[in-house]
This record gives structure tokens, sequence and C-alpha cells, in this order.
């Protein structure tokens, strides 16, 4: 609360017992007001402690205390509504003195809870409004005494309107089946409302507020009525005119005036399509309007919805249903644009009613008016519209929930955060004092002087001035955020500068045009001149839309001026036509880029320097989804939202497709980070390796569930991954695959899968279960889907190879590698990594591969089994040319063979010289000084450049066997790796004989340590 306000008079604290009524004895307060405002109107305020005291000796008790008094001149004083409301449900007023907040809102709500849904109308009408009456009274005494903070306040309204929606349709459901309309299910407990609506085939969704649990003190409800046609009625054809009644019905049951006042103005709008459908939708229609029609403010919309009343159960089927509707698989900035459209058009239609187009104090509507409620929910809501496609725990129904979510995620800076929602609370609290003064829905400041006074007293500020300086100050931090966000354009200046001319409309080129093309630096200006102007005559499939070509139309300057800076602008502008072309829309790629100047650069760095990941930007546009997502910054998780997105997934085909997306999209980031120079060699390894990690670690649960629907589960039985390679090692590389080991284990007893409580399933004999249950795995992962796939998955390190089973038993799998497991496979296991499956069958297969490890070995025969596999590769696999850095004499294979095969030679007496990693190894076994620290080094940095190199060229031209590398290519190469060599280089010639020097030196540590290769 602000440091302003004023404080409630001082009194006796002796004197502050509340009297009890006749017959029982005094009692300290249950509750205890932290701040009350001082009356406005000292005058309203007495004589409302007056007339309350009249009432008999527990209100005259209750007046002669201190916070008592206080607080009739809280209400009195300001408040006319609930002046009125205090007399008229006093005996509430003293329940919550005696016993606290939280146990009078439960008594009010607890009559609807267990109220007859056969009762009269007129007896349901009048205990819903008593209902309202009483808990509207306790919901504003606990906000104004300091007892409930804006949460509370809020999510006990919203309790409310849930407990009265849900008590009306039972009413109004057990009324249609009187009258012969549905059939509702048998044994229905007489006094639960909510066994009443199970199985009704009535969904109310709570919309807006009401479904984000944050209603408004004196808010209609927002609320969309859905129907199953094929559930509760006896004729299909007649449900449509029997749940359009039921709708009817509710509305004016809530909102009916009566002498006992009124439940919930109520606004059935959010409908589908309200123009053109009735009051109830079937749930069918729904579907098929959201899947082929729906907008982004209709997702935005759902963003809140939730169940309130009615079949529950279906009402959730319903919104796992549209899930996809709401949750984009892309990231959507097209979103924006439509979002800020609904609010130009608020000011526009509403300016005069206080929407105003700037900041101010009297008559500013703190809703729609600039700087409030609206822009900061707005603003949450198209981040979360953005972002929650790929990540679930973006998704909080609540405005500040979302607000803290979408800081932790680093997609709205801290700051913003805290401003917001700061602003929010504050905002909020001024609304609800607007709204308690006389009942009405308004979020409009008071134009007059004593209006708004009153509104500054209530919210506990000693005068206009300071409130206004609260106000003012929030509301401008607000239209700042806001501004950023929906109002920052690309500029539209022509050229680098500002200075030229860029016109494409014409069928002729245009000579300034040309001249400004030339500047920039392209060398065939007409012929990008004919390639954009065909862009904007709608040629290349994703700018056909006129939305598309307007976005075209504002980023033409900057897109062209960031590709000009590329050292082949020409070749990037072609390979981004070449993108458009493969789109079938454009206006998602081109919003995104709009709404990030700073990917536009960093997509356009992609174009010019790596043909590789240019190309699958033009197979996938939603790769540029992953450059924004930052998540390849070292120490990020790259897929932290995955195992979310995967459970969330309603399927197993949309939990691989969602798997794929996420891969995809992470793959694309780390391997521009790396070639921009934002991740060394090892941090592009890790970051790869943990992308892999945390696919196969998300999939395998959510395959082993699938498979147990129709297999049962073995008794104690459980499927693990180890990884080997370079996934083992968290070294990948682009386009590395995965060599993969699949272990189980089960109960010694079990001898087939079982089904448990379920019938139909297919028993099977744990291997044959487990080998199924790994050919899943295994297709999951290689399987093509409209993301491409995840990787290429290699068994051939699994025991017996490639002849041997799929899965491997854990009992076989120590076995063969305690008794026949060949140097090479010894080798292989050095970096064996357990990354998915069971706790505790982790904790076994990693002892497994301990004892494994630390099996005894001859030295000598290590090392002369490794010297003699690395001679038959030479001959068999000889290098591709000079740059084929992993095979070549010197080489990639040669660091990890000096590695792998030390760490078998000591491992059994070392254990710590044994690592999956390779300089980590290498480190290791330097400290164990079985390998000297200047050879030690040598293989580390060797290792280094090596990764970095095979990484560069396999982005940027893939496999290359000729001498000379493409000048640019070369450029970019010497860039990336220059602080990797052991020395300057200046020009190729240079760079190979750098490359050369490192060659020879890995050369002399093999052959010191492992003997020479090429020796017979």
């Amino acid at each position: 609360m602000p440091k302003t306000r004023a404080t409630a008079p001082d009194a006796d604290r002796s004197a502050t017992r509340i009297a009890a009524p006749a017959g029982r004895a005094a009692e300290a307060p249950a509750w205890a007001p932290t701040a009350l405002p001082r009356p406005h109107d000292p005058e309203a305020a007495d004589l409302l402690a007056q007339r309350f005291a009249d009432r008999g000796a527990a209100e005259r008790g209750f007046v002669a205390t201190a916070e008592g008094a206080a607080l009739l001149g809280a209400l009195g004083g300001h408040s006319p509504y609930l002046a009125d409301l205090a007399l008229r449900e006093s005996a509430t007023l003293l329940r919550l003195a005696e016993r606290g907040p939280e146990a009078a809102f439960a008594v009010a709500l607890d009559k609807l809870g267990r109220a007859d849904p056969e009762a009269t109308r007129a007896g349901v009408a009048a205990l819903l409004r008593q209902a309202r009456r009483q808990a509207a009274l306790i919901a504003a005494v606990a906000d104004l005494a300091g007892l409930w903070g804006l949460d509370r306040v809020t999510g006990a309204l919203s309790d409310l309107a849930d407990a009265c929606t849900d008590y009306a349709c039972a009413h109004l459901l057990r009324e249609a089946q009187a009258r012969g309309d549905l059939k509702l299910a048998g044994g229905v407990a007489r006094h639960d409302p909510r066994a009443t609506c199970k199985g009704s085939g009535l969904v109310v969704l709570g919309m807006g507020k009401l479904g984000g649990r944050e209603l408004n003190y004196s808010s209609d409800i927002d609320l969309m009525v859905l129907y199953d046609p094929e559930v509760a009625t006896y004729d299909a054809d007649r449900a449509g005119a029997i749940y359009v009644r039921l709708a009817r019905d509710l509305v004016r049951l809530l909102e009916e005036r009566t002498e006992d006042g009124y439940v919930f103005r109520t606004d059935l709008r959010l409908r589908p399509d309200p123009a053109a459908t009735p009051l109830a939708v079937s749930l069918p229609a729904a579907i098929a309007y959201y899947e082929s029609m729906g907008q982004n403010w209709e997702r935005a919309a759902m963003i809140k919805a939730r169940p309130v009343a009615g079949d529950r159960a279906l009402g959730e089927h319903f919104l796992r249903e549209i899930r996809p509707f709401v949750w984009r698989r892309h990231l959507d900035f097209a979103a924006v644009a439509d979002i800020h459209a609904i609010k130009r058009q608020i000011h526009a239609h509403k300016g005069h009613k206080g929407a105003h187009a700037q900041v101010q104090v009297e008559g500013h509507d703190v809703k729609l008016g600039r700087g409030g409620i609206r822009e900061i929910e707005f603003t949450v809501q198209v981040l979360q519209l953005i972002w929650g496609g790929r990540d679930p725990a973006l998704r909080d129904p609540t405005t500040l929930g979302a607000l803290a979510a979408l800081a932790a995620a680093g997609k709205i800076d801290r700051r913003a955060a805290a401003d917001l929602a700061d602003a929010y609370g504050f905002l909020r609290q001024v609304e609800h004092r607007l709204q308690m003064v006389a009942d009405r829905q308004t979020h409009r400041l008071p134009e007059d002087a004593a209006g708004l006074a009153n509104i500054a007293s209530f919210m506990g500020y000693a005068g206009r001035e300071d409130f206004a300086a609260a106000l003012l100050g929030h509301l401008g931090r607000v239209e700042r955020r806001y501004a950023g966000l929906f109002e920052a354009a690309p500029s539209l200046a022509s050229g680098q500068d500002g200075d030229g001319n860029l016109v494409f409309t014409g069928v002729e080129d245009d000579p300034e045009t040309l001249a400004t093309l030339q500047r920039l630096g392209f060398q065939n200006p007409p012929a990008v001149a004919a390639t954009v102007r065909g862009w904007h005559h709608g040629r290349a499939r994703a700018t056909r839309s006129e939305r598309a070509r307007e976005l075209l139309t504002a980023l033409m300057p900057s897109l062209l001026a960031a590709l000009a800076r590329q050292p082949q602008p020409d070749v990037a502008l072609m390979r981004f036509d070449a993108a458009l072309a493969r789109m079938s829309t454009g206006v998602q790629v081109l919003s995104l880029l709009a709404r990030n100047p700073a990917l536009l650069d960093r997509l356009a760095f992609v174009l010019g320097a790596a043909p590789q990941l240019a190309d699958h930007f033009a197979r996938s546009p939603a790769a540029l989804d992953g450059l924004l997502a930052g998540h390849a910054a070292p120490g990020t998780d790259p897929a932290s939202s995955l195992p979310a997105l995967v459970k969330d997934a309603r399927f197993l085909e949309e939990a691989l497709e969602a798997a794929r997306r996420l891969v995809t999209e992470g793959k694309f980031e780390i391997d521009a980070a790396a070639l921009e120079g934002r991740l060394d060699p090892d941090e592009a390894g890790t970051a790869r390796s943990a992308l892999a990690d945390a696919a196969i670690g998300a999939l395998l649960p959510r395959l082993a569930q699938d498979f147990a629907r129709r297999h049962g589960k073995v008794p104690g039985g459980a499927l693990g991954v180890v990884a080997l390679g370079k996934l083992g090692a968290r070294d990948m590389l682009p386009g590395s695959d995965l060599d993969l080991i699949l272990v189980y284990d089960h109960a010694a007893e079990a001898t087939e899968s079982a089904g448990g409580a379920r019938s139909g399933v297919k028993p099977l004999a744990p291997s044959q279960y487990f080998a199924r249950l790994a050919n899943q795995v295994v297709g999951a992962l290689t399987a093509p889907g409209a993301e491409g796939r995840l990787y290429e998955v290699d068994m051939r390190l699994r025991p017996s190879g490639s002849k041997g089973p799929v899965a491997v038993s854990l009992g076989a799998f120590s076995r063969y590698h305690s008794e026949s497991a060949w140097t090479w496979e010894r080798m292989a296991l050095t970096r064996a990594r357990f990354v998915a499956g069971a706790p505790a069958l982790k904790r076994r297969v990693e002892a497994a591969i301990r004892q494994a490890q630390a099996r005894p070995a001859d030295p000598a025969t290590v090392l002369a089994d490794a010297r003699a596999m690395r001679a038959r590769m030479l001959r068999d696999l000889p290098a591709d040319g000079p740059w084929d850095v992993k095979h070549r004499p010197g080489g990639l294979v040669e660091v990890e063979f000096i590695a792998q095969a030390l760490q078998v030679a000591h491992g059994h007496r070392l254990p710590a010289v044994i690592s999956p990693t390779t300089r980590l190894a290498l480190a290791a076994l330097a400290r164990a000084r079985i390998l000297p620290e200047e050879d030690a080094a040598v293989l580390v940095a060797a290792d280094r450049l090596w990764r970095a190199i095979t990484a560069h060229l396999r982005l940027t031209l893939g496999r290359w066997p000729e001498e000379t590398l493409p000048e640019p290519v070369a450029l970019a190469l010497l860039s990336a790796t220059a602080r990797l060599l052991p020395g300057p280089a200046v020009d190729q010639p240079g760079y190979r004989a750098q490359m050369r020097e490192v060659a020879a030196r890995v050369r002399c540590a093999f052959t010191r340590h492992l003997g020479n290769p090429e020796t017979p």
C-alpha cells in the first residue's frame, strides 16, 4: 500500500473487544484489520454507525470497538452500496468479526453446495442472491481491512461465481428432466449440484476474468455454453433447442433484478461466432469453428477458459481438443498486430467514455484507457500466444502468474515484469474501489473533484494529489512497456542510412532503385530487383496474401540492408528467395522478422555463410523459431520445455511432432550460434548433446506408457538408454547420429507382461516385450515427420553388434562386457553414459558399466589392438581430402584412440581416469601421470580444433575433397577458429600448414603411446 495512506483514528486499545451476542461471554476479535481508509464523508459514516447500532446489542458492541467503528466509517464514508449491505447483512459482518473472513466466506458458499436443485425457481433465485450479498460484503471488508490480498479477493469472487453458476445449472437441468427434455444420470444425490451436472451433456466455460479466477468486485461473468447432443437428450435433433433454452434461463436466473438484488450480469458473446450462432453451441460445431475459422483474439480469450459448471470432465475434454488452436506450434508474431488492432478500436470507439489515447486522471478508464489494465493483459496474452506453444509453463491463466512465468523464462525483462505486476495490483485495487461505491460495473475515474477525492480517500491516500501521482506513475510505466511491444515498427527508411530509393511496384526497373541496390553492395541489381518485384507480385507462394505483402513492404529496407552486409549478398538473397518459394504462407515468418530486427541480422548471416543451414531453413522455416528462443547460450537447457510438451500432448503422434519441432529448432539455433562464434566447440557439443538427452528422456516414458496400453507391463521391468560415441561424450557435432544401447531389467520371477486391472492387453515374454518396445523407441527417434526426423540412430555398438537383439537384458550386458567384449568395444564403453530411464535402473546400469570398465586388462595387448584397429582404418577408410580432419593421419580419430586405449589399459587400477568426454579423460590421464602434460595439452587443443573445423565445414559446405576452400568459407573458418591454431595463419595455405603441424603433433603422441599404426 502507498506510504501516504491515512490511518484509522487512534482508540483506547482496552476497548477493542467485540460485544458478544446475548448470553455469551465476550471474546477477542478473530480479525485484525491492518489498513482501513478514513471516511471521506464523516456524516455518512456516523449515520451508518448509528443505524447499525440501532439493530441490536451485538451490533452496538461491534460499533463500540475501535476496529468496528473504523470499518463502518470506511464503508459508510465511501460507499452507499456497502453501507446498505452492512445493514442488510449485519449477521454476516458480525460472523466475520468473530471468526475471520475465511470462515465467514465458507459459510456463505456452503449453502449453495448443499442446496436442493429441485427447489422452486423463486427459492433458488433468492438463495443465489443472498449468497452473493454475503460473499460480496465479506470480500469487500477483507479487502479494505488488508486481510486478503488481490489474488484472494478475486479468487473468492470467482469461487462465488462458480458456485452460483453450478447451482443454477443443476436446478435448470432438473427442471429440464422434469419436463422430459433430458435424461440425467440416475441415483444422483439430492443435495449435490455437481453430481447433477455430471453426464448432463452441458458444458459451461468461464471466460475472461472468471476463467482466470480474477473476477472484479462488480464484474459481469463471461460464459460459454456448449453441449453434446448425443449425451443426455432423448432426441439429438431437439438438443439445440433444449440447451439454448437452458442457456437463456441461466442468464435470466443470474442477472434478473428482484427485491433481493441480482447475482451476476452475464455475457455469452465470447462463444464461437456470436453473431451467427445460438446462445448454446454444440461441441462438434465449436471444435470445427476453432479449427477452421478461429481468430487470434479468440485464442487470447481461450487462454483463461476453464469449466465452471455443468459436466466439468466434458469441458476439460473440449479444451484439450482445441489446444492446438490456442497454442500454435510455431512462434506467432502475427498475433501481435491482431491484438493491438483490438486496442486501437477500443480507443477509437470508447475514447469519449474514458478509454483515452493518453494518460490522464479525471475521467480516465483504468481498464481500457492508456496505461490501463487491458494493456497489461494484452501484453501478457500476446507473449503467451507467441511462446506458449513451445513452453507449457507459460500457459498460466492468471495475469500475475503468467508474468512471473514469462520473466522466469526470459521472454520479458524482469524489470518490465515487475513494473507491470505492480501496476496491475494497483489498478485492480482502484477498479475495485470504483465498483464498491455503488455496485456499478465501472472502470472510469470520476471527473468531478468530490468524486475523485472520494476514490483517493477510499484508496487510503491523504488527497487527490498523492493519489494522482501514484496513478500516473503506474499508467506511464504500463504505457511505455505496452508501446515497446506493440507499437515499435521497423523503419521504413530506404537503404542503409535512409538515403536512396527502393521501389519495386512497377513492371520495369526504377533507375534510382538499381543505384541504391548497387550502393548497398549487390553485384547484380537488375536480378535482385526482379526477384523482389516477384515477391511483391505474389509469385512466391509465401507472399500471395495481402497481409504478407504488407509485411514484406515494411520489412524490405531492413531485409535488403541485412543481406547486403553479407560477403555475397546476391547469394544470400537467392537463398531467402528459395525459402519463400517453399513456404506455404509467409505471414508468420515475416511477422517474426518484422518484430525482431536482431533476428533478421542473424538470419541474413546464416543465409550468407552457411548453405547447409540456409537449405535447412528453406525446408523448415520453423527452424527460425530456434534463433529467437535463445536456448543455445552456455549453461542453458536447449529443450527445457520438451518434457512438458511431450507430456501435454493429446496422443503419441502429437508428442513426436512436438519433439521433432523443438529438436529441429534447437539444432538450428545451436548450429547458428556456433557458426557466429557465440558458442565455442565445447559449449556447442554440450548443447547438442543436452538437446538429444532431453528428446530421448522425454519420449521414452511416453512411448513406454503407450506400449503398456497394448501389452501391459512386465513386473519390475524397465527400459533404459545408454549413449556412446559423440552423444555419450557430450561432444555431438552437426549431423551426428546417436550411438545407443538399450538395456532392460525386470523381476526374476516375471514370465510375461500383465495388464493389471486392464483387460484386453496382449501379454508378451520379457525379451519379446522389451525388444518390441526398443524398436518403437528407435522408430520414434528416426521416423520422418513434418519437421523432418529427430536423429539417425546407430545400434552397432550393442553386444554382439548388428546381429544381436535390439534390446539387451542387464544380465546379458554385464556378462558380455565382463567376459567377451573385444578391445574396441571396451574402448567404446569408456564413453558410455546412461541418458534415459527409471532412476533405479539407472543405478543398476551405471554399476554394471563401472564394473565393466574396471575389468583388468593387459596394457600391451590393449595398445596393440588399438594400433591394429587404427591401421585397418587407415587402409579401409582413408581421409577424403585434406579437410577430412576426422580420418586423416593425426586427426580426430587418433586423439580419441589415445584417450580410450589408455583408459582401458589403466582404468581398472585408476578409475579416476575414466571419463566419457575426450578432453576430460585426457586431463585425467595427465593428472594420473599416465600421459605427459605436454602431450595432454597438444591432444586437447587438437581435439577442440578438429571438432571446430568439422562442425564449420558440415554447416557450410558438407563434404569437401578439394584442396582449396571457396574463399568466403575459408575466411569465415579462419575467423571462427584462428584462436584454436598453434600459430598465426593469414590465408588458406598458412591455415593448411597449421593443420599439418597439429596433425603431426597428434601422430607423434599416438606413436609414443600406442605405436606407429603404419608399421606392419
